[in-house]
C-alpha cells in the first residue's frame, strides 16, 4: 500500500507563480504516482487584501501602480508570460482584471467539503489569466463553479451570504501566524514548507527525502515498542 501524505498549498488565484507552481507539482506529483497518495487542499492567501470588492482594474495597471510605471509593468507580465509558456500555460494578462479574491477564496472552501475544489482552483487560474474574466463577481464566480460542477444555484446563495467568511478569514490570519509571506508556499505533512514555485525535480527530491524521514521514524518506534520489556518499581510489578 502506497503511504499518504496531505499537502496544502497556500496560494491566491491572481498570483502567476501560483499557477506556474501549480503545473510543476503536478508533475511531480505524476512522477510519483506510484510512490505516494498525494492529498491535496488550497489554503488562501491575499496579494492585494485592500482589493476594493466589488471593483476590477486591468492587470497592467494595478502591475504599474505596484511596480513603478508601466514600462516596468509591461516587462514583467512579458517575463512571467514567457516562464508559463514553458510549463505550458497560455497566459494572457493583458485581458487579466486584478480584483479582491476572497469570494473565490470563500468559494474554494465550499469546494472543498463538496469535492470540487482541485478543480475549481484550475478554472479559476485559467479564468483569471487566460479569460480575462474577472474573479470577484458573484455571477462569474457561479459560472465557473458550475463548470467544474457544482450547483450553481447553492453557490449564488452561498456567495450572497456570510458563510465561510470567519473561516477565510481565520486562515489567513493562521498564515500570517506561521510567517507565510510569500506564495505558492507548499506544507507538506505540516511539518515541511517548500516556498515558491520549484521545478517538478526539487519537489519530488523532497517528497522522498520526507517519506524516507517517516520511514525511519516509524521503524525507531516499532523498535523502541519491540524492546520495552516487563519491568518493576516501588509500588508495582509485573509478573
Amino acid at each position: 500500500m502506497r503511504p499518504s501524505l496531505t499537502v496544502e498549498i497556500w496560494s491566491d488565484v491572481v498570483c502567476p507563480w501560483c499557477y506556474i507552481g501549480k503545473r510543476r507539482w503536478e508533475t511531480a506529483a505524476a512522477a510519483l504516482a506510484d510512490e505516494v497518495d498525494l492529498q491535496v487542499v488550497f489554503r488562501p492567501y491575499q496579494l492585494d487584501p485592500t482589493a476594493s470588492p466589488g471593483s476590477a482594474t486591468p492587470v497592467i495597471e494595478a502591475y504599474a501602480k505596484k511596480f513603478g510605471g508601466h514600462e516596468r509593468a509591461a516587462a514583467i507580465i512579458a517575463q512571467v508570460t514567457e516562464v508559463a509558456a514553458g510549463d505550458g500555460l497560455e497566459f494572457h494578462m493583458e485581458r487579466a482584471l486584478r480584483a479582491n479574491t476572497l469570494l473565490a477564496h470563500r468559494l474554494l472552501w465550499l469546494a472543498e467539503a463538496t469535492g470540487h475544489q482541485y478543480a475549481l482552483k484550475e478554472r479559476l487560474l485559467q479564468a483569471y489569466f487566460c479569460d480575462g474574466a474577472d474573479v470577484g463577481d458573484r455571477d462569474v464566480l457561479a459560472g465557473l463553479a458550475e463548470d467544474v460542477g457544482m450547483a450553481g444555484d447553492r453557490v449564488r446563495a452561498f456567495l450572497d451570504s456570510d458563510d465561510g467568511t470567519d473561516h477565510v478569514r481565520s486562515m489567513l490570519q493562521y498564515a500570517a501566524d506561521a510567517e507565510i509571506t510569500a506564495v505558492p508556499t507548499f506544507v507538506l505533512d505540516g511539518r515541511w514548507s517548500v516556498p515558491g514555485a520549484q521545478d517538478a525535480d526539487t519537489f519530488i527530491n523532497v517528497i522522498r527525502r520526507l517519506l524516507a524521514r517517516k520511514e525511519q521514524e516509524a521503524a525507531d518506534d516499532a523498535a523502541t515498542t519491540s524492546t520495552t520489556g516487563q519491568a518493576c518499581n516501588d509500588e508495582s510489578c509485573d509478573v
